[in-house]
């Protein structure tokens, strides 16, 4: 038979041949069989007694054991070659499965020693390729000569025939399979074989992927599993891989691996084959020994795998059995790849560049496992553990870089010190015995992996302990290696999804506490609020336990606060965007829940002033939206319905509340609530009474946290956009009260209030008069704000009432303090809002005009004379005005003028009945005027005007002073401009649909007429002098 032409070395594994018709193939490389080799294999010391049915022979040497002192008397491996190749002995030879000879990995027992992590020596460890070498790799128990061109091509033509039939029988499915396996021997040398397999892997494939589905799940009858495990490792010692690649074949690889790990337990299928006689296999046998090729299959797949490809691949695949909460699956898939690091550990020659990149995940399963309730468990994964660090060791030094090499061997050093003080066994029952060791050597990304896994065991809810475990180890970690983690994010976001699970208290404030302590280190701050806040609000239960029972050291509150502050007040700076942010609403939230927990309750007093203004601004932006109206990241409540209660102002509300509690201002919430206070705050049209309701009850009551907020407002009121200066500029004013205000430079008080008076903003010309209202209280600080003298003088023209009652109100203030030619300037611009129809206005200007005419100096009184008399008419007019605050003030209004005149008005004046009741006062009253005014016609003139008046009283009142008062007329004035005008303006009057009205009019007109018809009262004089002069002396 012709030599390989590929250069093949020999193969690491063999397998058995099949006893069938068909030739077997005999080992073709001397190198196969050394002279000397010990007859036990390694895979014999990887599994327990029940997982073979050989006796351990008594010459072997044990390998280091962690397990219970039970289990190493108990311990037989048996030579797995020879317990594939020799009868059962618990069958006889008819019902034997079949006659078979094996080749399996071979590994000396001498080398137990090799793996003391107790010895002095760890660093010979990863210095060498391996401390695991062999004087014989493999050992082939096979005989022959060699396969003939001629039987190649039979097992091929046999293979090919079952290719294109069915499987039916088991004695079929076997044939295949030993056929295969048989001419897989043939692939180092012969060209035909290597061309028909590799021409063929998808047949190949596929066909086993149909032997193993047909197998039942529930229960194990025949060899054909394990044959199909045997087929796959004589092929992969051949480097023919089945498992690896393309999706068949890792389709193929997941079936094999449920299909073992699923059966129920061994037990069980005892149980099972009691009631279900299954022929010639005794279930036990049958069942150790298919578990038992099925582990040296996945051995076979790591023996040569340099790049820890195949093992990366493997542990993907066995990844959810060791964490499978049926204890039979948990302890087959750890008793499996404690096995299988255990040959990696010994045929480890690693290469870069390494496939294998979750160390970290490993290492966290693994050491859950040690703790794990079943100890049958526990001790598989001690055992695991134990060559798993043998194997980071040698990863850790290929991987660093040479610069980390001393940082390398300090973590060796500090890794021996610890295993000196520990003793073996009860290290490797330790859980976190093992994670402290293993911390040393795992890299921030693999300490994130590490977490993330531990978290996962947070699930685990048939096993308290694990919960309790898992808890204890992540607080361990993260206290021991908190700032070399870069999974933040993944770490929060796993135990906010995990927290829900996890029912026991101890355990939830464990999990709960490394979220405090990461968010704790500025380091982590920003990155674990962020994701904290990426929740849909209201935050459920759990995340609200989070949020309020967060425990950090007390320079650490403030620095949360602060984070949540200026994360809420960068929404606020941003320009008016159609949508609110939804980061803006998550702050809010977070705040509220933080203030309920009352754990930084000291932060909460330091910050209290930013704290306030902020979620009082916040409330400013939230006035009248809806969460529809909140930019909500997609996918964020998905599936989740939004109550239409939830709002952004309810959240702002609730948080503002909260923190007057928190901080103890209970007098300050308690004015709030009686005057409705946060109506008001949510209200659109009244927000900023709200604002200053709450300024002035923290003024009044905790003058000290006010004067904080004060000069914290000092810069903040250039920042953001609109809404939040308004805010701000509302509080700020209302603290101008404060004496404190004395003390601040005019640049950020009357300067400031200044601007505002310029503002396009009707409500930022408001607050600065209200501003400049509580300033002028500060006599020092008065003559500063006499500049602003015209600037309120124009604001009198503007149709705001709040604006020019306010302007009034600063006017009346310093009135007294004012030059004459402003005064009088003043006093022409009030006299124009005499009549006015905002009822305020109108009286509030006939008091400043009063004020003003009490303020003129003897000196000046002629200047402003005239400016008197012209508001007499007007006044006394007002008298009669329906409003009785109005007529109340003009009556005051009007002594004051006649005191500046000297004047002493009539009693009549003063009367608050209607003057068309009191004709009889009229006429007093006309008469005193028509004694003391000059013009009488333009007085009369005056008074038309105001028939016009759209108020019915001061109508009637000036028709009836018209009517009355012209009796007192000069006739040459009256002869000179004659009555038709003031017929005329009359006449217009009759169409009033008033009819007291009309009659008042109609008496005017008819006194009007008869004053206009009357002679010359110098002609009646002069007929009398002639009289006189007749009559005799």
């Amino acid at each position: 038979m012709p030599q390989s032409r590929r250069g093949r070395g020999p193969r690491l594994a063999g397998s058995r041949v099949a006893n069938t018709s068909l030739p077997r193939a005999p080992a073709q490389s001397p190198r196969r069989a050394v002279r000397g080799a010990p007859t036990s294999s390694h895979a014999q010391h990887l599994t327990r007694r029940r997982h073979s049915s050989e006796p351990v022979p008594e010459g072997s040497a044990p390998l280091a054991d962690f397990r219970s002192g039970k289990w190493l008397q108990e311990r037989a491996g048996g030579d797995a070659g020879n317990s594939r190749q020799a009868p059962r002995a618990e069958m006889d030879s008819r019902d034997r499965i079949c006659s078979w000879e094996v080749v399996i990995p071979y590994a000396s027992d001498s080398d137990s020693g090799s793996v003391d992590l107790q010895l002095s020596n760890l660093e010979d460890i990863i210095k060498g390729p391996s401390r695991f070498e062999f004087t014989d790799s493999f050992r082939y128990l096979t005989h022959g000569d060699t396969f003939s061109e001629a039987d190649v091509e039979n097992l091929i033509e046999s293979i090919q025939e079952f290719f294109h039939g069915e499987l039916k029988s088991e004695h079929e499915k076997l044939t295949y399979l030993r056929s295969l396996s048989s001419l897989s021997q043939t692939l180092p040398y012969d060209e035909t074989t290597e061309s028909f397999i590799h021409s063929h892997i998808a047949d190949i494939v596929h066909n086993l992927y149909i032997l193993v589905k047909e197998e039942p799940l529930h229960s194990l009858f025949s060899p054909v599993r394990q044959e199909v495990f045997v087929t796959i490792t004589d092929l992969s010692y051949q480097d023919v891989h089945l498992l690896f690649g393309s999706e068949d074949r890792v389709d193929l690889f997941s079936l094999i691996t449920k299909s073992i790990i699923t059966l129920p337990s061994e037990k069980t299928l005892t149980q099972l084959q009691e009631i279900i006689p299954s022929g010639s296999y005794k279930s036990e046998c049958l069942y150790r020994q298919t578990f038992q090729v099925f582990s040296e299959m996945l051995q076979s797949l790591v023996v040569k795998d340099p790049h820890l490809e195949n093992f990366d691949i493997i542990l993907k695949h066995m990844d959810p059995w060791l964490q499978s909460v049926k204890d039979h699956e948990r302890e087959r898939a750890t008793a499996i790849i404690a096995q299988v690091l255990k040959c990696l550990c010994m045929h480890l020659n690693l290469k870069l560049p390494l496939r294998f990149q979750r160390l970290g995940h490993l290492v966290a399963l693994m050491v859950l496992l040690c703790g794990d309730p079943l100890k049958e468990v526990a001790e598989e994964a001690a055992e695991g553990t134990h060559y798993l660090l043998h194997i980071t060791l040698r990863l850790k030094y290929i991987t660093e870089d040479k610069k980390n090499h001393p940082i390398l061997r300090g973590a060796m050093k500090n890794c021996r010190e610890l295993l000196e003080f520990y003793s073996i066994k009860p290290f490797y029952t330790s859980p976190f015995k093992i994670a402290q060791i293993f911390e040393v050597f795992l890299d921030s990304n693999e300490l994130g992996q590490f977490v993330l896994t531990v978290l996962d065991g947070l699930k685990n809810l048939k096993h308290s302990c694990t919960q309790q475990l898992a808890g204890k180890l992540l607080m361990s970690l993260v206290e021991n290696a908190e700032f070399r983690f870069e999974k933040v994010p993944e770490i929060v976001g796993v135990i906010c999804a995990q927290l829900s699970t996890i029912s026991q208290p101890s355990v939830r404030q464990q999990v709960i506490t490394i979220v405090s302590l990461f968010i704790s280190r500025p380091k982590y701050t920003d990155i674990v609020i962020s994701h904290l806040l990426y929740h849909p609000v209201p935050y459920d239960r759990n995340l609200t336990e989070m949020w309020r029972t967060l425990k950090v050291e007390v320079p650490s509150t403030t620095g949360i606060l602060s984070r949540l502050l200026r994360m809420l007040q960068t929404c606020h700076n941003e320009p008016t965007q159609e949508k609110m942010a939804y980061l803006a609403v998550a702050a809010t939230d977070a705040l509220y829940e933080v203030f309920m927990g009352n754990k930084l309750q000291e932060a909460m007093f330091q910050l209290f002033p930013q704290l306030l203004m902020t979620l009082l601004i916040q409330i400013h932006h939230s006035i009248g939206l809806t969460m529809s109206d909140v930019a909500i990241p997609s996918g964020l409540y998905t599936g989740q319905e939004m109550s239409s209660k939830v709002t952004p102002l309810c959240f702002a509300i609730q948080a503002t509340k909260t923190l007057l509690l928190r901080t103890l201002c209970l007098q300050e919430f308690n004015i709030m609530e009686k005057n409705e206070g946060w109506a008001l705050l949510a209200g659109k049209d009244c927000h900023l009474q709200g604002v200053s309701l709450l300024a002035n009850a923290l003024l009044k009551r905790n003058h000290v946290l006010a004067h904080k907020i004060l000069y914290l407002l000092v810069p903040l009121l250039n920042r953001g956009n609109a809404k939040h200066k308004l805010t701000s500029a509302g509080f700020f004013v209302e603290l101008l009260q404060s004496p404190v205000a004395r003390r601040l430079p005019g640049i950020y008080s009357i300067a400031r209030l200044k601007d505002w008076l310029h503002h396009g903003n009707n409500i930022f010309k408001i607050l600065a008069l209200t501003g400049l209202y509580y300033i002028i209280r500060h006599q020092e600080m008065r003559e500063d704000i006499q500049s602003l003298l015209p600037c309120i003088l124009d604001l009198l023209w503007e149709t705001d009432e709040k604006i020019v009652l306010l302007a009034i109100q600063i006017l009346l203030l310093l009135v007294r303090t004012m030059d004459f030619s402003t005064l009088a300037a003043m006093m022409r611009t009030v006299f124009s809002l005499f009549g006015d129809v905002r009822p305020d206005v109108h009286c509030f200007s006939m008091t400043l005009f009063g004020a003003s005419v009490k303020s003129v100096k003897y000196a000046d009184r002629k200047g402003v004379e005239n400016q008197v008399l012209n508001s007499l008419l007007p006044l006394l007019l007002y008298s009669q005005d329906e409003n009785d605050a109005v007529a109340e003030e003009s009556r005051r209004i009007l002594t004051i003028c006649a005191q500046f005149l000297n004047w002493k008005l009539p009693q009549q004046v003063y009367c608050k009945d209607p003057w068309y009741i009191r004709t009889s006062e009229v006429e007093t009253i006309c008469k005193f005027f028509g004694k003391k005014c000059q013009e009488k016609v333009n007085i009369l003139a005056q008074a038309l005007t105001f028939s016009k008046n759209a108020k019915l009283p001061i109508r009637r009142a000036a028709v009836l002073f018209v009517g009355i008062f012209s009796k007192y007329l000069d006739h040459n004035e009256l002869k000179m401009k004659g009555t038709k005008w003031i017929e005329d303006d009359l006449r217009q009057l009759l169409h009033d649909p008033e009819p007291s009205l009309h009659i008042i009019v109609s008496q005017a007109l008819f006194q009007i007429q008869k004053v206009g018809a009357e002679p010359e009262p110098e002609q009646t004089v002069c007929g009398l002098r002639k009289l006189m002069c007749c009559l005799p002396t």
